[in-house]
């Protein structure tokens, strides 16, 4: 056999490689029923019979279940819901819902009714002869007509005199939902064992927090959380969307449960439109005013989020993010931010790639492009006027957050150095007097990376060997690589002598799990504590084999950085191009460049995406007219412009390895700077009120004086 040519960059490289990774839906579960659910084709309506006679008579058919038999008998006065939501803003009490509808369904796509059967075509075709009689009613959709559940706010006043205004500029944005798409959809298998009276159930299930799933399956069951055994093996792509149980989640387990039997389900790509969880989904308003030598006076922002049908674990985080972030990397004398976010008849809304960040860099760097073209300054100087300085930190926002560490303005000038800001400038002019539309957008941003515990387990065997095991498991990330690089230069071994392990909860410590930026800060911490345990173990003495086991609590970490983008503009089509992306990020101590770089590019891509081309959206009735990928738009390779990126790194004080957030940055700086770089193109005939995604047909009507 050919010795390979090279090292593969990541340990989790060659299985996936050679065919040999397991997904969900590479679980084999001998004589498992195959779970078809049955949806609701309505937004919102009364729920007035379920008629599952004719597909209980189809061959192959186990079940039919619907609320109401979802439970065994003996729990029938017992209603299980969706487990609750993470209370870091105060929500008003709202309908909680059960895994299958029972008298009133509250989106397209809810499920209302479980067929299981010994095959996939039996269940798919008795799933179509289910009949719902559901009474119309009329939807809630976004943001009109919505109340608010959850509502926050932040006031802040300097208690110097405030300078007087010479120019204020405001915007409007509208950021759509977007999907997470990821490569795998949703998908579960539960093996069952033992009998009713001592039965423990294996459920195999692509999440990023495979703790929090076993906890709260095991709450729906009724069970101890030890009858439960979370393991999540490969997983193709999360993004946040797999960060919370879903109501088939726990219908699921609910029927293995019933039926005393082994079930599998996954997910078909056009539920994952209708059904799966949405990102994104708000309308932002701002004004900023700015003194005559262009330092920030006041900041006023008014923030409307949408949250779906229904609340996940973590649904109130991007309003919470957006609020609190505002006013990004800079002074202000005077902060006004005013949020709410509230319940429609569409699809839930949780965390996506960036989660509020994302957001609050748009509306704060818009503000600042506008208010540099209305004070005549250049948006580079205007910005060095008003950063908070490196000498300033730690540094107390006026929303007070504690930023932690980092130099702003460094990121601003390594971006412009490596963009060739000034001869750029200069090129932008000349190609503007031989006619080109083009433009250069900037955006500075800042990245809350992730806060509390997580766990760690390190055994170093008798023979040298270790075994890592951690709570934090990954979604394509390249954890195991990373974990193994922290353990071996803490224990001072190679790392090919490092096993690890994630992903199980029968193997592994809890742990909070794969999001929110905090894998390798936290986790890696942790991992780190018990290695140096280990290793003043070994100083005093003691022999091998040794385990050390314990959690880690950090601080926030804050990564920030700044990018800037130039886009062209075909003035007859209306089409953009992007030339450039210049990029510098501060990250904090990086464990593995090669990892890092690609956790930025591959953040770069969706954060262009949104930009640029990605869009659900509901019609009047409720109905989702962008249910497939005939119909929604997702970058591709030829989309992606030439990229420059340049890291450096000052630690964080928050954990023991000085690391910051680095996988959610793509979409938080990228998304702001292609933006500016479209409004800046269009300049010349003025403020146009451009929205996501930037396409040619909203570039050409701007061009042409034409409303969209």
């Amino acid at each position: 056999m050919l010795k390979p040519a090279f090292a593969p960059l990541r340990r989790e490289d060659p299985a996936l490689l050679t065919g040999r990774g397991q997904y969900t839906g590479d679980v084999v579960a001998e004589g498992a029923l195959h779970a078809v659910f049955v949806r609701s084709p309505l937004p919102h309506g009364r729920l007035r019979s379920i008629d599952a006679h004719a597909a209980g008579l189809i061959e192959g058919v186990a079940a039919v279940l619907t609320a109401t038999s979802l439970l065994p008998d003996s729990e029938a006065d017992r209603v299980v819901c969706m487990p609750p939501h993470n209370s870091l803003l105060p929500v008003a009490e709202v309908p909680r819902i059960e895994p299958l509808a029972r008298d009133e369904v509250v989106y397209v796509g809810q499920p209302v009714a479980l067929v299981l059967a010994h095959s996939l075509a039996h269940a798919q075709h008795a799933a179509s002869c289910v009949q719902l009689d559901i009474e119309p009613l009329a939807p809630v959709l976004d943001f009109d007509g919505t109340q608010p559940v959850t509502e926050v706010a932040h006031h802040f006043k300097s208690s110097d005199a405030l300078p007087a205004a010479a120019c204020e500029v405001q915007a409007t944005l509208e950021v759509p939902r977007v999907l997470a798409l990821s490569m795998e959809p949703r998908g579960m298998v539960v093996q069952w064992h033992g009998d009713a009276a001592q039965a423990r159930i294996t459920v195999h299930l692509g999440t990023q927090s495979p703790s929090r799933a076993q906890t709260d399956i095991a709450a729906a069951l009724g069970w101890e959380a030890a009858h439960v055994r979370v393991i999540t093996g490969n997983v193709g792509g999360a993004f946040g969307a797999k960060s919370s149980l879903c109501p088939e989640d726990l219908a699921i387990v609910l029927a293995a449960r019933r039926l005393g039997a082994s079930v599998r389900w996954i997910s078909t790509r056009s539920d994952e439109f209708t059904s799966g969880m949405h990102g994104r989904g708000a309308r932002l308003g701002g004004r900023l005013s700015v003194t005559a030598e262009g330092r920030f006076v006041a900041l006023q922002a008014g923030l409307h989020f949408t949250l779906g049908a229904w609340l996940p674990f973590s649904a109130v985080v991007p309003l919470r993010n957006t609020a609190r972030i505002l006013p990004g990397p800079y002074h202000v004398a005077r902060l006004d931010v005013q949020g709410r976010a509230g319940l429609a008849h569409t699809a839930p809304v949780t965390i996506y790639r960036g989660a509020g960040r994302p957001e609050a860099a748009l509306l704060m760097e818009t503000l600042v492009e506008q208010a540099a073209r209305a004070a005549g300054i250049d948006p580079v100087e205007l910005r060095q006027r008003n950063l908070v300085e490196a000498a300033d930190m730690p540094y107390t926002t006026p929303t007070g957050e504690v930023l932690d560490s980092g130099d702003y303005r460094r990121a601003l000038q390594l971006a412009c150095e490596r963009f060739g800001y000034e001869e750029q400038r200069a090129l932008q002019r000349q190609r503007r007097a031989d006619g080109e539309v083009v433009g250069i957008g900037l955006a500075l941003y800042i990245e809350p990376c992730g806060v509390g515990w997580e766990s760690a387990r390190v055994d170093w065997h008798e023979d040298g060997r270790v075994t890592v095991a951690t709570g934090s498991p990954a979604q394509g990330q390249g954890h195991g690589t990373t974990y193994a690089r922290i353990a071996a230069e803490a224990l001072d071994l190679a790392e090919d002598a490092i096993t690890v392990i994630y992903g199980d909860t029968a193997l592994c410590p809890p742990g909070v799990g794969a999001l929110a930026s905090r894998s390798t800060a936290i986790a890696g911490s942790a991992i780190v504590q018990a290695c140096r345990d280990l290793v003043a173990r070994r100083a005093a003495g003691d022999v091998l084999p040794l385990t050390s086991a314990g959690r880690f609590t950090a601080g926030e970490a804050w990564s920030y950085g700044c990018v800037i983008a130039r886009m062209a503009i075909d003035r007859d089509t209306g089409r953009p191009a992007i030339e450039q992306i210049t990029w510098a990020d501060d990250a904090g101590h990086i464990v593995h460049p090669e990892l890092a770089k690609g956790q930025l590019i591959g953040g770069l891509a969706q954060g262009l995406g949104q930009a640029m081309l990605e869009r659900l959206v509901y019609d009047g009735a409720g109905q989702l007219v962008t249910g497939s990928l005939m119909d929604y738009a997702a970058p591709r390779a030829d989309d992606m412009p030439p990229i420059d990126i340049q890291s450096f790194s000052i630690p964080s004080p928050h954990n023991l390895l000085g690391a910051k957030g680095v996988g959610e940055a793509g979409c938080i700086g990228v998304p702001a700077a292609l933006m500016n770089a479209a409004r800046d193109a269009l300049s010349p005939l003025g403020e146009c009120p451009l929205q996501f995604p930037l396409t040619s047909e909203q570039l050409w009507r701007a061009m042409s004086g034409q409303s969209s």
